[in-house]
């Protein structure tokens, strides 16, 4: 199977993307910090760093602090396919930001967005 493109991108390229999607619902970059750090471990010293570096999405997987356990309870369609089916590891973890920030412009509640777990949890800004 050929490698997928996204995964030589930039999360640099594609967290401007996250927060203009999300500021158009009234939401914030706190907000979509909070979930990234949920599901990755990075606090918010190591996303700037990982965006002023422009580090690739497969590094930006491969070096994050702690995957959140629950991250399989991230369910749904992103994209036409359902995240819990996808096969590829790191494309799922990519499509599960992208869920998660999802569920940040719908404006569902930090609680179950974090699937029960606490706003703090992972994050130490």
């Amino acid at each position: 199977m050929a490698r997928h493109r996204i995964f030589d991108m930039s999360f640099a390229s594609i967290y401007p993307h996250y927060l203009a999607k999300v500021e158009r619902k009234g939401r914030t970059r706190q907000d979509v910090d909070t979930v990234i750090s949920w599901l990755t471990g990075y606090d918010a010293t190591g996303l700037e760093r990982v965006i002023e570096t422009e580090v690739d999405l497969e590094t930006f997987f491969a070096q994050a602090p702690a995957m959140n356990p629950n991250a399989s309870l991230i369910t749904g369609v992103i994209c036409g396919i359902r995240v819990e089916e996808i096969e590829d590891p790191l494309m799922q973890q990519i499509r599960y930001v992208d869920k998660l920030v999802d569920e940040v412009a719908r404006g569902k509640k930090m609680t179950s967005i974090l699937r029960g777990g606490g706003a703090g949890t992972n994050t130490s800004s």
